[in-house]
């Protein structure tokens, strides 16, 4: 049985409490002083006995009702510890001032492969291979900032939680630091954990809305390609939604459990992407995390990396993609170490691969270990069965964000929307929308709340050079209007961002366009 005696707290008194256990010839196996309460063990307690054991206490000044607990403090806070450290999926290590390992979990001596006896018989420095870890975090009182480290040859982001030994007057963190808690986590672990923070719930192709035909037939063929864990293709115009289309394929494919990690090839500049997508090692180069970083592959190992705008992804970029979709394999950026993982890859574009692949522009061969399944989403303006339909969607997603009644559209709002072309697709529709509730407090929205004709590309009034019956491709027109227009604006909106902002559309694609046109560099 296991009891508690209250006590008024006074030197002694402990003592002269077990004594009167010694009287009653029990035998103690556990004591736990918490003033004012001293826990006892004693396993040849019976409840019958308890009368005479109270009579005897009462002998002593002090000492109130004796209590019957179901267990002790201290074994519920051992026994506690233990459920924690056993059902956590991270590795976790506590060393003591000394740098000794003291406790570790069953997912650090996994990884380790020894058993949690054997590990805790070891130093921090002989399990992660450096002694200049364990000799910084001793002279640092265990103050470090997050940081990479090997173990057992496995790269793991440690964070280091310093263990104070608390004063008998302030706080814990007034004390001395006497140890550390270690916590590991393994890249894959790391983009679990982004997926989940970006992505609550991964949807399927319910997130797409629309209910034309070319919606109807593109989930289709969607709903067949997905399930098929080959690279995957998606062209279409900016806007049209390319990257919730690779989500629902994510979504209900066999990896739909694990991350989905994207990088946009066209907003960042080589090496950042490169590091982004690879990883690096510790002084790889200058201003490189202390430890060394994990790139997008690692940490979406057995899932899917989305490479959107992969049409802007530079011949060296391309050359270690195609290396890595041939066998899964990379290094990291300033490492020796191949690391292996299982990936699937979904790209995106807006540009014509097969015709840059032929200019020279895009490698053939990656062009073609891409392109194994491909998927066309159509431009909004093909699909104008979908545009009311999407702009309801829109107004109450608007209107729920500004706390504001559902509004809807009047019968010139409704033509308005129907008779305009979209060159910004879904993307401008949703902009439309939104600035029409953000500006407007009538419940019913008129033609005049919707304020594209004021942006709008025809009001520039940009002169194009063609006949009625043009003898130029289709191409060609296409590059000579966006070249007219762009030089046009660019006077007036002299930055990729600005002119991004003015046209509703994205700025890494603005930023491409500038530079397919030679523009920014006039």
């Amino acid at each position: 049985m296991r009891i508690n005696i209250p006590f008024q707290d006074r030197v002694g008194i402990a003592h002269e409490i077990l004594a009167v256990l010694a009287r009653q010839g029990l035998n103690v196996q556990a004591v736990e002083v918490e003033p004012p309460n001293i826990y006892i063990d004693i396993p040849e307690l019976k409840q019958s006995m308890l009368p005479a054991l109270q009579a005897d206490c009462d002998q002593v000044p002090g000492v109130a009702t004796i209590e019957v607990v179901d267990i002790l403090p201290g074994m519920r806070r051992s026994l506690n510890l233990d459920t924690i450290m056993a059902v956590m999926e991270d590795p976790v290590l506590a060393i003591d001032a000394l740098g000794r390992i003291v406790v570790a979990n069953a997912a650090a001596a996994e990884v380790v492969r020894c058993s949690e006896k054997q590990l805790c018989e070891k130093s921090l420095y002989q399990v992660l291979q450096d002694s200049t870890i364990q000799h910084e975090l001793i002279a640092n009182e265990f103050c470090a900032p997050t940081r990479e480290v090997l173990l057992n040859g496995e790269p793991f982001l440690m964070d280091v939680t310093p263990v104070f030994e608390p004063l008998s007057a302030g706080t814990a963190s007034d004390g001395k630091a006497v140890g550390a808690l270690l916590t590991l986590t393994a890249p894959k672990r790391i983009g679990e954990r982004l997926h989940a923070i970006q992505r609550v719930d991964v949807a399927g192709f319910e997130a797409i809305i629309g209910e034309s035909e070319q919606i109807r037939s593109l989930k289709k063929r969607a709903a067949r390609v997905a399930v098929v864990d080959a690279p995957l293709v998606i062209t279409g115009e900016t806007g049209t939604g390319k990257e919730l289309l690779a989500q629902a394929c994510h979504g209900v494919s066999a990896r739909r459990n694990a991350p989905f990690l994207e990088l946009n090839c066209a907003a960042l500049p080589e090496s950042l992407a490169e590091s982004e997508l690879f990883g690096y090692m510790a002084g790889a180069f200058t201003g490189a995390n202390r430890g060394g970083k994990p790139g997008l592959f690692e940490m979406a190992d057995g899932g899917t990396v989305f490479l959107d705008e992969v049409g802007e992804m530079s011949l060296y970029l391309q050359a270690k993609l195609l290396r890595f979709l041939n066998d899964g394999k990379f290094r990291r950026i300033g490492g020796d170490k191949e690391i292996k993982v299982d990936v699937r890859i979904i790209s995106a574009t807006h540009r014509n691969l097969r015709k840059m692949a032929q200019e020279g522009s895009f490698r053939e061969d990656l062009f073609y270990r891409l392109n194994v399944l491909h998927l066309e989403m159509p431009a909004l303006r093909e699909r104008a069965d979908d545009i009311l339909l999407l702009a309801r969607h829109f107004i109450e997603r608007a209107c729920t964000q500004a706390q504001k009644p559902i509004s809807r559209l009047n019968q010139s709002a409704t033509t308005a929307m129907l008779n305009n072309r979209w060159p910004g697709n879904v993307r401008q529709l949703q902009n439309v929308v939104f600035r029409a509730i953000t500006m407007s407090d009538q419940k019913v929205l008129d033609a005049g709340d919707l304020d594209w004709a004021e942006g709008s590309i025809a009001n520039e009034n940009v002169a194009l050079n063609y006949t009625d019956e043009p003898t130029e491709t289709w191409d060609v027109l296409i590059n000579q209007f966006e070249s007219a227009l762009l030089n046009k604006l660019y006077q007036d909106y002299p930055s990729s961002r600005k002119l991004a902002a003015r046209l509703d559309t994205s700025h890494s694609m603005i930023a491409a366009k500038l530079r397919k046109h030679g523009i920014a560099r006039k």
